[in-house]
Protein backbone atom coordinates (compact mmCIF):
# COMPACT_ATOMS: atom_id res chain seq x y z
CA UNK A 1 0.00 0.00 0.00
CA UNK A 2 1.04 3.43 -0.23
CA UNK A 3 1.73 5.58 1.84
CA UNK A 4 1.57 9.59 2.90
CA UNK A 5 5.37 9.05 3.33
CA UNK A 6 5.61 7.90 -0.12
CA UNK A 7 2.90 10.38 -1.48
CA UNK A 8 5.15 13.43 0.46
CA UNK A 9 9.07 12.02 -1.51
CA UNK A 10 7.13 12.04 -4.68
CA UNK A 11 6.08 15.74 -3.79
CA UNK A 12 9.31 16.51 -3.22
CA UNK A 13 10.56 14.75 -6.51
CA UNK A 14 8.10 16.76 -8.11
CA UNK A 15 9.06 20.30 -6.61
CA UNK A 16 12.34 19.50 -7.63
CA UNK A 17 10.96 19.29 -11.17
CA UNK A 18 8.95 22.13 -10.70
CA UNK A 19 12.17 24.20 -10.72
CA UNK A 20 13.23 23.56 -14.21
CA UNK A 21 11.96 25.60 -17.16
CA UNK A 22 9.68 23.44 -19.76
CA UNK A 23 6.79 23.58 -22.07
CA UNK A 24 4.19 24.03 -18.75
CA UNK A 25 6.01 26.81 -16.45
CA UNK A 26 8.27 24.16 -14.98
CA UNK A 27 5.03 23.84 -12.00
CA UNK A 28 4.57 20.75 -9.96
CA UNK A 29 1.32 19.08 -10.45
CA UNK A 30 1.52 17.40 -6.36
CA UNK A 31 2.57 21.02 -5.01
CA UNK A 32 -0.85 22.66 -6.91
CA UNK A 33 -3.15 19.68 -6.47
CA UNK A 34 -3.05 18.60 -3.13
CA UNK A 35 -3.36 20.20 0.09
CA UNK A 36 -0.54 20.16 2.33
CA UNK A 37 -0.08 16.96 4.26
CA UNK A 38 -3.73 15.96 3.59
CA UNK A 39 -3.84 12.00 3.70
CA UNK A 40 -5.48 10.54 0.65
CA UNK A 41 -4.85 6.50 1.63
CA UNK A 42 -7.66 4.54 4.13
CA UNK A 43 -10.34 5.82 5.11
CA UNK A 44 -9.51 9.15 2.67
CA UNK A 45 -8.80 7.44 -0.49
CA UNK A 46 -11.58 7.55 -3.24
CA UNK A 47 -12.53 3.49 -2.51
CA UNK A 48 -13.31 4.32 1.16
CA UNK A 49 -15.43 7.36 0.91
CA UNK A 50 -16.90 5.77 -2.42
CA UNK A 51 -17.67 3.23 -0.55
CA UNK A 52 -19.64 5.21 2.19
CA UNK A 53 -21.61 6.49 0.01
CA UNK A 54 -22.90 2.60 -1.39
CA UNK A 55 -20.32 3.33 -5.00
CA UNK A 56 -17.92 1.41 -6.51
CA UNK A 57 -14.65 3.84 -7.45
CA UNK A 58 -12.62 1.96 -10.04
CA UNK A 59 -10.47 2.66 -13.36
CA UNK A 60 -8.85 1.31 -16.79
CA UNK A 61 -6.18 -0.46 -16.11
CA UNK A 62 -3.15 -1.35 -18.23
CA UNK A 63 -1.64 -4.94 -18.10
CA UNK A 64 1.83 -4.29 -19.41
CA UNK A 65 2.30 -1.36 -16.55
CA UNK A 66 0.35 -3.41 -14.03
CA UNK A 67 2.86 -6.34 -14.64
CA UNK A 68 5.95 -4.00 -14.12
CA UNK A 69 5.44 -1.18 -12.18
CA UNK A 70 4.83 -1.91 -8.52
CA UNK A 71 4.07 1.51 -7.45
CA UNK A 72 1.33 1.65 -10.09
CA UNK A 73 0.02 -1.77 -8.51
CA UNK A 74 -0.32 -0.09 -4.74
CA UNK A 75 -1.69 2.86 -5.75
CA UNK A 76 -4.30 1.18 -7.70
CA UNK A 77 -5.08 -1.30 -4.77
CA UNK A 78 -4.86 1.73 -2.45
CA UNK A 79 -7.36 3.56 -4.05
CA UNK A 80 -9.91 1.62 -6.34
CA UNK A 81 -12.19 -1.16 -5.42
CA UNK A 82 -13.09 -1.93 -9.40
CA UNK A 83 -11.05 -2.43 -12.26
CA UNK A 84 -11.60 -2.82 -16.04
CA UNK A 85 -9.13 -3.82 -18.56
CA UNK A 86 -7.97 -1.28 -20.59
CA UNK A 87 -7.78 -3.86 -23.54
CA UNK A 88 -6.68 -6.87 -22.21
CA UNK A 89 -10.18 -8.37 -22.72
CA UNK A 90 -10.41 -7.00 -25.93
CA UNK A 91 -11.17 -9.78 -29.41
CA UNK A 92 -7.73 -8.00 -30.71
CA UNK A 93 -5.63 -8.94 -27.24
CA UNK A 94 -7.70 -12.33 -26.40
CA UNK A 95 -7.50 -13.93 -30.29
CA UNK A 96 -4.10 -13.76 -31.49
CA UNK A 97 -5.61 -16.61 -34.49
CA UNK A 98 -9.03 -17.29 -35.24
CA UNK A 99 -8.42 -21.22 -33.35
CA UNK A 100 -6.90 -19.48 -30.39
CA UNK A 101 -6.91 -17.72 -27.19
CA UNK A 102 -4.38 -15.44 -25.14
CA UNK A 103 -5.67 -15.33 -21.67
CA UNK A 104 -2.54 -14.36 -19.67
CA UNK A 105 -3.53 -10.46 -19.09
CA UNK A 106 -6.54 -10.98 -18.49
CA UNK A 107 -6.41 -13.68 -16.07
CA UNK A 108 -3.25 -11.56 -14.34
CA UNK A 109 -5.79 -8.66 -14.02
CA UNK A 110 -8.45 -11.20 -12.86
CA UNK A 111 -5.75 -12.20 -9.92
CA UNK A 112 -4.73 -9.09 -8.93
CA UNK A 113 -8.42 -7.61 -8.44
CA UNK A 114 -8.79 -11.31 -6.69
CA UNK A 115 -6.07 -10.66 -4.12
CA UNK A 116 -6.98 -6.99 -3.26
CA UNK A 117 -10.88 -7.84 -3.04
CA UNK A 118 -11.79 -5.71 -6.21
CA UNK A 119 -14.35 -6.24 -8.43
CA UNK A 120 -13.73 -6.34 -12.29
CA UNK A 121 -15.39 -5.18 -15.32
CA UNK A 122 -15.18 -6.75 -18.55
CA UNK A 123 -14.45 -4.63 -21.50
CA UNK A 124 -16.32 -5.55 -24.10
CA UNK A 125 -17.23 -8.73 -25.89
CA UNK A 126 -18.48 -7.08 -28.93
CA UNK A 127 -17.26 -4.14 -30.49
CA UNK A 128 -16.59 -2.86 -34.08
CA UNK A 129 -12.92 -1.80 -33.31
CA UNK A 130 -10.25 -3.33 -31.88
CA UNK A 131 -10.52 -6.78 -33.66
CA UNK A 132 -7.98 -9.07 -34.63
CA UNK A 133 -6.23 -8.90 -38.39
CA UNK A 134 -7.50 -12.25 -38.50
CA UNK A 135 -11.17 -11.18 -38.68
CA UNK A 136 -11.38 -9.34 -41.88
CA UNK A 137 -11.18 -12.43 -44.36
CA UNK A 138 -12.26 -15.03 -42.02
CA UNK A 139 -15.29 -14.21 -40.32
CA UNK A 140 -18.01 -14.32 -42.98
CA UNK A 141 -21.92 -14.18 -43.21
CA UNK A 142 -22.05 -17.64 -42.71
CA UNK A 143 -20.32 -18.09 -40.01
CA UNK A 144 -20.40 -14.96 -38.05
CA UNK A 145 -22.74 -15.99 -35.78
CA UNK A 146 -20.79 -19.08 -34.16
CA UNK A 147 -17.77 -16.80 -34.19
CA UNK A 148 -19.42 -14.35 -31.76
CA UNK A 149 -21.91 -17.33 -29.71
CA UNK A 150 -18.42 -19.02 -29.11
CA UNK A 151 -16.05 -16.27 -28.27
CA UNK A 152 -18.56 -15.16 -25.84
CA UNK A 153 -19.15 -19.02 -24.32
CA UNK A 154 -15.34 -18.92 -24.20
CA UNK A 155 -14.05 -15.42 -22.71
CA UNK A 156 -17.42 -15.04 -20.24
CA UNK A 157 -17.67 -18.35 -19.37
CA UNK A 158 -13.71 -18.64 -18.19
CA UNK A 159 -14.54 -15.89 -15.69
CA UNK A 160 -18.15 -16.76 -14.66
CA UNK A 161 -19.01 -15.74 -11.32
CA UNK A 162 -16.21 -13.54 -10.92
CA UNK A 163 -17.33 -10.62 -13.08
CA UNK A 164 -19.27 -7.69 -11.97
CA UNK A 165 -20.54 -6.69 -15.29
CA UNK A 166 -19.40 -6.89 -18.96
CA UNK A 167 -19.96 -4.03 -21.48
CA UNK A 168 -21.44 -7.06 -23.89
CA UNK A 169 -21.81 -4.37 -26.74
CA UNK A 170 -19.97 -1.19 -27.10
CA UNK A 171 -20.87 1.83 -29.30
CA UNK A 172 -23.56 0.13 -31.59
CA UNK A 173 -25.18 3.55 -32.26
CA UNK A 174 -23.65 5.56 -34.77
CA UNK A 175 -26.51 8.55 -36.35
CA UNK A 176 -24.36 9.45 -38.91
CA UNK A 177 -24.56 6.31 -41.01
CA UNK A 178 -28.47 7.33 -41.41
CA UNK A 179 -30.46 4.65 -40.28
CA UNK A 180 -34.08 5.25 -38.49
CA UNK A 181 -32.71 3.09 -35.68
CA UNK A 182 -29.65 5.20 -35.25
CA UNK A 183 -27.85 2.14 -35.57
CA UNK A 184 -24.00 1.84 -36.47
CA UNK A 185 -24.55 0.13 -40.38
CA UNK A 186 -20.60 0.27 -40.47
CA UNK A 187 -20.37 -2.32 -38.26
CA UNK A 188 -18.94 -5.79 -39.36
CA UNK A 189 -21.07 -7.61 -37.04
CA UNK A 190 -24.07 -5.35 -38.14
CA UNK A 191 -22.99 -6.42 -42.05
CA UNK A 192 -22.81 -9.92 -41.57
CA UNK A 193 -25.78 -10.42 -38.91
CA UNK A 194 -28.25 -7.52 -38.63
CA UNK A 195 -29.64 -5.57 -35.56
CA UNK A 196 -29.99 -9.12 -34.06
CA UNK A 197 -26.55 -9.44 -33.67
CA UNK A 198 -27.08 -7.09 -30.46
CA UNK A 199 -29.37 -9.63 -28.87
CA UNK A 200 -27.36 -12.87 -29.66
CA UNK A 201 -24.38 -11.07 -28.11
CA UNK A 202 -26.69 -10.14 -24.61
CA UNK A 203 -28.31 -13.39 -24.44
CA UNK A 204 -25.10 -15.28 -25.58
CA UNK A 205 -23.59 -13.70 -22.35
CA UNK A 206 -26.05 -14.14 -19.95
CA UNK A 207 -26.28 -18.09 -20.83
CA UNK A 208 -22.43 -17.66 -20.28
CA UNK A 209 -22.17 -15.72 -16.82
CA UNK A 210 -25.70 -15.70 -15.34
CA UNK A 211 -24.65 -13.59 -12.50
CA UNK A 212 -22.41 -10.67 -14.53
CA UNK A 213 -24.39 -7.43 -15.24
CA UNK A 214 -24.98 -7.04 -18.54
CA UNK A 215 -24.32 -3.27 -19.95
CA UNK A 216 -24.60 -1.85 -22.97
CA UNK A 217 -21.92 0.64 -23.55
CA UNK A 218 -21.49 4.04 -25.27
CA UNK A 219 -19.55 7.52 -25.73
CA UNK A 220 -20.72 10.60 -27.13
CA UNK A 221 -24.20 11.08 -25.12
CA UNK A 222 -23.28 13.05 -22.54
CA UNK A 223 -23.53 17.05 -23.75
CA UNK A 224 -26.76 19.24 -24.21
CA UNK A 225 -26.06 19.28 -28.26
CA UNK A 226 -28.52 18.39 -31.19
CA UNK A 227 -26.25 15.92 -31.99
CA UNK A 228 -25.74 14.04 -28.87
CA UNK A 229 -29.43 14.39 -28.11
CA UNK A 230 -30.11 12.65 -31.36
CA UNK A 231 -27.58 9.83 -30.42
CA UNK A 232 -29.23 9.83 -26.78
CA UNK A 233 -32.94 9.17 -28.25
CA UNK A 234 -31.51 6.56 -30.22
CA UNK A 235 -29.36 4.84 -27.28
CA UNK A 236 -33.17 4.55 -25.72
CA UNK A 237 -34.57 3.59 -28.42
CA UNK A 238 -32.27 0.49 -28.40
CA UNK A 239 -32.75 -0.27 -25.06
CA UNK A 240 -36.44 -0.11 -24.93
CA UNK A 241 -36.35 -2.64 -27.95
CA UNK A 242 -34.50 -5.04 -26.70
CA UNK A 243 -36.55 -4.95 -23.03
CA UNK A 244 -39.63 -5.31 -25.08
CA UNK A 245 -37.86 -8.17 -27.04
CA UNK A 246 -37.13 -9.88 -23.59
CA UNK A 247 -33.42 -9.45 -24.06
CA UNK A 248 -31.41 -9.67 -20.97
CA UNK A 249 -30.13 -6.15 -20.24
CA UNK A 250 -28.84 -4.99 -16.90
CA UNK A 251 -27.40 -1.49 -16.88
CA UNK A 252 -26.40 1.36 -19.43
CA UNK A 253 -23.18 2.29 -19.02
CA UNK A 254 -22.22 6.10 -19.88
CA UNK A 255 -18.17 6.48 -20.92
CA UNK A 256 -17.67 9.79 -20.35
CA UNK A 257 -14.85 10.79 -22.46
CA UNK A 258 -15.14 15.32 -21.80
CA UNK A 259 -13.21 17.77 -22.28
CA UNK A 260 -12.66 20.97 -20.20
CA UNK A 261 -12.22 24.93 -22.09
CA UNK A 262 -15.00 24.12 -24.99
CA UNK A 263 -18.47 26.11 -25.49
CA UNK A 264 -20.62 22.79 -24.95
CA UNK A 265 -22.74 21.94 -21.66
CA UNK A 266 -24.39 18.77 -19.85
CA UNK A 267 -27.17 19.10 -17.98
CA UNK A 268 -30.33 18.60 -18.57
CA UNK A 269 -30.06 15.94 -21.42
CA UNK A 270 -27.52 13.96 -19.07
CA UNK A 271 -30.23 13.33 -16.00
CA UNK A 272 -33.03 12.80 -18.27
CA UNK A 273 -30.65 9.95 -20.33
CA UNK A 274 -30.44 8.63 -16.49
CA UNK A 275 -33.59 8.89 -15.13
CA UNK A 276 -34.86 7.10 -18.26
CA UNK A 277 -32.55 4.34 -17.86
CA UNK A 278 -33.41 3.97 -14.21
CA UNK A 279 -37.56 3.48 -14.86
CA UNK A 280 -36.18 0.86 -17.26
CA UNK A 281 -35.00 -1.34 -14.08
CA UNK A 282 -31.45 -0.61 -15.02
CA UNK A 283 -28.50 0.79 -13.21
CA UNK A 284 -26.06 3.00 -14.55
CA UNK A 285 -22.29 3.35 -14.60
CA UNK A 286 -19.58 5.81 -15.44
CA UNK A 287 -17.27 3.44 -17.21
CA UNK A 288 -14.43 5.46 -18.97
CA UNK A 289 -14.28 9.25 -17.62
CA UNK A 290 -11.64 11.33 -18.41
CA UNK A 291 -10.95 15.08 -19.16
CA UNK A 292 -9.66 16.05 -22.21
CA UNK A 293 -7.57 19.47 -21.70
CA UNK A 294 -6.47 20.38 -25.11
CA UNK A 295 -9.40 23.22 -25.62
CA UNK A 296 -7.62 24.93 -22.09
CA UNK A 297 -5.96 28.12 -23.68
CA UNK A 298 -2.91 28.00 -21.48
CA UNK A 299 -0.12 26.29 -21.21
CA UNK A 300 -0.26 27.11 -16.93
CA UNK A 301 -0.68 23.45 -14.97
CA UNK A 302 -2.24 25.53 -12.33
CA UNK A 303 -4.83 26.72 -14.79
CA UNK A 304 -5.21 23.30 -17.00
CA UNK A 305 -5.48 21.62 -13.56
CA UNK A 306 -8.19 23.84 -11.90
CA UNK A 307 -10.09 23.57 -15.23
CA UNK A 308 -10.06 19.58 -15.65
CA UNK A 309 -11.11 19.59 -11.87
CA UNK A 310 -14.35 21.66 -12.08
CA UNK A 311 -15.04 19.30 -14.89
CA UNK A 312 -14.81 16.53 -12.26
CA UNK A 313 -16.43 18.12 -10.22
CA UNK A 314 -19.66 19.71 -12.15
CA UNK A 315 -19.68 15.97 -13.81
CA UNK A 316 -19.94 14.11 -11.37
CA UNK A 317 -22.28 15.99 -9.09
CA UNK A 318 -24.37 15.83 -11.78
CA UNK A 319 -24.95 12.53 -12.25
CA UNK A 320 -24.13 11.12 -8.44
CA UNK A 321 -27.45 12.64 -8.23
CA UNK A 322 -29.29 9.95 -9.22
CA UNK A 323 -28.94 7.07 -7.59
CA UNK A 324 -29.31 4.60 -10.13
CA UNK A 325 -25.57 5.55 -11.03
CA UNK A 326 -23.44 3.00 -9.12
CA UNK A 327 -19.96 3.50 -9.70
CA UNK A 328 -17.84 5.69 -11.45
CA UNK A 329 -14.39 4.47 -13.30
CA UNK A 330 -11.84 6.27 -15.29
CA UNK A 331 -10.11 6.14 -18.21
CA UNK A 332 -6.90 4.97 -16.20
CA UNK A 333 -5.28 6.54 -13.39
CA UNK A 334 -1.95 8.33 -14.08
CA UNK A 335 -1.49 10.95 -17.13
CA UNK A 336 1.47 8.86 -17.65
CA UNK A 337 -0.56 6.20 -19.45
CA UNK A 338 -3.17 7.81 -20.51
CA UNK A 339 -4.25 7.15 -23.81
CA UNK A 340 -4.99 10.66 -24.91
CA UNK A 341 -1.44 11.59 -25.87
CA UNK A 342 -1.47 8.98 -28.32
CA UNK A 343 -1.01 10.64 -31.69
CA UNK A 344 -4.47 10.09 -33.01
CA UNK A 345 -6.05 12.22 -29.87
CA UNK A 346 -3.38 14.40 -28.71
CA UNK A 347 -3.27 17.37 -32.02
CA UNK A 348 -4.34 20.39 -30.78
CA UNK A 349 -1.21 20.99 -28.65
CA UNK A 350 0.96 18.41 -29.47
CA UNK A 351 3.89 19.57 -27.34
CA UNK A 352 1.74 20.11 -24.19
CA UNK A 353 1.27 16.18 -22.62
CA UNK A 354 -2.68 15.98 -21.33
CA UNK A 355 -3.49 16.03 -17.86
CA UNK A 356 -6.79 14.43 -17.83
CA UNK A 357 -6.67 12.25 -14.79
CA UNK A 358 -6.80 12.13 -10.98
CA UNK A 359 -2.89 11.70 -10.45
CA UNK A 360 0.02 13.40 -12.28
CA UNK A 361 2.98 11.10 -14.18
CA UNK A 362 4.64 10.71 -10.41
CA UNK A 363 1.09 8.92 -9.27
CA UNK A 364 0.58 11.97 -7.17
CA UNK A 365 -2.87 13.35 -6.70
CA UNK A 366 -4.08 16.21 -8.69
CA UNK A 367 -6.79 18.96 -8.25
CA UNK A 368 -8.56 16.21 -9.99
CA UNK A 369 -9.00 13.42 -7.45
CA UNK A 370 -9.97 15.61 -4.51
CA UNK A 371 -12.70 16.94 -7.05
CA UNK A 372 -14.07 13.12 -7.26
CA UNK A 373 -13.38 12.55 -3.71
CA UNK A 374 -15.78 15.73 -3.07
CA UNK A 375 -18.82 14.45 -5.40
CA UNK A 376 -18.26 11.06 -3.85
CA UNK A 377 -18.74 13.04 -0.44
CA UNK A 378 -21.72 14.78 -1.54
CA UNK A 379 -23.81 11.46 -2.94
CA UNK A 380 -26.71 10.34 -1.15
CA UNK A 381 -26.23 7.22 0.14
CA UNK A 382 -27.38 4.34 -2.15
Amino acid sequence: MMTRRQYLKQAARAAAVAAMPGLLGGRSAMALGAPAGQSITGKNSLKARASARGLLAGCAVDAAVLRSDEAYRNLLSDQYNIVVGENCMKWGNLRPTADTYSFDEADELMAFAQTHGMKVRGHNLAWHEALPKWFEGTVTRSNAQKFLTDHIITVAGRYKGRIHSWDVVNEAIWIKDGRPDGLRSSSPWMQMLGPEYIDIAFRTARQADPKALLTYNEYGIEYDTDEEEKKRAAVMGLLRRMKAAGTPLDALGIQSHIHAGGKDTFGKGLTELIASAREMGLQVFITEMDVKDEDIDSNDISVIDREVAKVYRDYLTTVLRDPSVKAVLTWGVSDKHTWLNSPSQHKKNPGRLARPLPFDRDYAPKEAFFAIRDAFDGAKKR
